[in-house]
């Protein structure tokens, strides 16, 4: 019989007081009896609405009634066969939005805890050894992917398990793409990413690092070196500003540099290679996850306050609930229907040798109201008149936003891109307007989920092997 009670078990997590602090993952995970019992509230619905929630299309039902059987490797088997990232789904996608919005246990009490559960049998397939995968039997076609992030890491592992000789070219040092440099570590150690990308490298994937499209190798030289598709999974990773006075300020950053520079430059170390603000009082501009990031790593990195600036109100925030608890939880406080309009810098005329010339003294605002929906069906925020006010800050973080890098479009032939520099694909199969080139993810569709990423690599994997097959 079903566990009726209409709560999720409760995730274990550090306290708020101690996490601030230090960089070691926030939620601790379920236990085997935890999840049993989390696995027993599933009603393993006939018509499986949860699966149609899930952008990759993971059999939900199936893989968390192992769990309640207690064949945690079976629930990693199923998981696997879905998804190449079942722990990184398990942390960062936003379930409550997704599979989860589908269960019919949400209709009179929480849903299933389906992301925890993902969670629970990746960690202990990997804690187990339960995790190695092999070689599929090759069938003599090769295969490029450009950037290993979730969209080209999905792609690639999704055609090796059909047989696919995959190499996959990363502009980076390490592969992970925004799961190594945009996530922090307390929310996705960065050893649960190197799991998961070193499965794929048993499966047989090849992952070169250091290599940047459009400057190392092009896409024609690429095809020049016999691979018969191409996969650009390159990202957004081309930061949006404001276009507000002082943004040249020092101390102020882009939510991606600030965050690259803590997450894959270890700026948080005693004395690190890249420094960041250390101390001080610290504004993130925008609502989104990326934000959250921001702020919660400032503060991780001995702010001595934080702000997250949004021009709307909490209904309108889109990052994830889960993340904005344990923001404030932490003590970052929200200043919400609030709007940058200056960031002031600090001059001393009398000596130019000062330090502090040139860089942040705060940073002007203006009070905001919500007006009438946007085209997003968003209430519009209009600035109330006489409102302005100056936030006492010396670190500025903008994170509104990015937009996908331009390399790769202005050296490739034959490859249109939208006005917001997006490359265009068939919706279906993930096919640019060049024969044998596909695309999806961020370089798509600007910045999104890794779990939007992620399909649309699967959905391009199939697509792939068709027009190999064909051709």
């Amino acid at each position: 019989m079903a566990n009726m009670d209409p709560k999720k078990a409760p995730m274990p997590s550090q306290a708020p007081e101690v996490r601030a602090r230090n960089f070691s993952e926030v939620a601790l995970g379920y236990d085997e009896e935890t999840a049993v019992i989390e696995a027993g509230r599933c009603l393993d619905c006939k018509h499986r609405p949860c699966v149609s929630g899930c952008p990759v299309g993971i059999s939900i039902p199936d893989f968390i009634r192992k769990i309640r059987e207690r064949d945690f490797k079976g629930a990693h088997d199923i998981l696997q066969i879905s998804s190449s990232l079942p722990a990184v789904c398990g942390r960062v996608c936003p379930q409550e939005t997704q599979c989860e919005a589908k269960c019919v246990r949400g209709i009179k009490g929480e849903p299933v805890a389906i992301g925890r559960l993902e969670r629970f049998a990746a960690d202990r397939a990997r804690e187990c050894g339960e995790n190695e995968a092999t070689p599929a039997p090759s069938n003599g076609h090769k295969v490029a992917v450009i950037g290993a992030g979730p969209a080209g890491l999905t792609c690639a592992g999704d055609l090796a398990k059909k047989g696919y000789k995959v190499t996959v070219y990363e502009a980076l040092h390490t592969a992970g793409g925004v799961l190594v440099y945009g996530i922090p570590e307390f929310r996705l150690p960065k050893a649960i990413v190197k799991t998961e990308v070193d499965g794929l490298k048993a499966l047989g994937v090849d992952i070169l690092t250091n290599v940047v499209i459009g400057k190392t190798l092009t896409v024609d030289e690429l095809f020049d070196k016999g691979f018969e598709a191409v996969f650009i999974g390159s990202g957004a990773g081309l930061p949006n500003f404001m276009g507000i006075p002082g943004e040249s300020l020092n101390g102020v950053y882009s939510a991606n540099e600030f965050l690259t520079r803590s997450n894959l430059m270890k700026a948080y170390k005693d004395e690190p290679v890249t420094p960041i603000m250390k101390g001080g009082r610290v504004a993130v501009v925008g609502g989104g996850n990326v934000a959250m990031d921001a702020a919660r790593t400032a503060l991780r990195l001995g702010a001595e306050k934080v702000y997250i600036v949004y021009r709307r109100s909490m209904e309108e925030l889109p990052a994830r609930r889960e993340e904005v608890e344990h923001a404030m939880e932490e003590g970052i406080e929200f200043r919400l229907l609030n709007n940058p309009v200056e960031i002031l810098g600090y001059e001393n005329p009398d000596d130019r040798r000062d330090p502090k010339n040139g860089a942040v003294a705060g940073m002007r605002c203006i009070r905001m109201e919500l007006g009438e929906p946007d085209e997003n069906g968003r209430r519009r925020p209009v600035p109330v008149a006489g409102s302005e006010f100056t936030l006492d800050v010396d670190t500025v973080i903008i994170a509104i936003g990015t937009s996908p890098n331009p390399l790769i479009k202005t050296t490739t032939k034959g490859l249109d891109v939208n006005r917001r520099g997006g490359i265009i694909v068939e919706e279906t199969t993930g096919q640019t307007t060049r024969p044998g080139v596909f695309a999806g993810g961020d370089a798509v569709t600007g910045a999104a989920t890794v779990i939007s990423a992620m399909g649309a690599g699967k959905t391009a994997a199939a697509a792939i092997d068709e027009y190999i097959r064909n051709k």
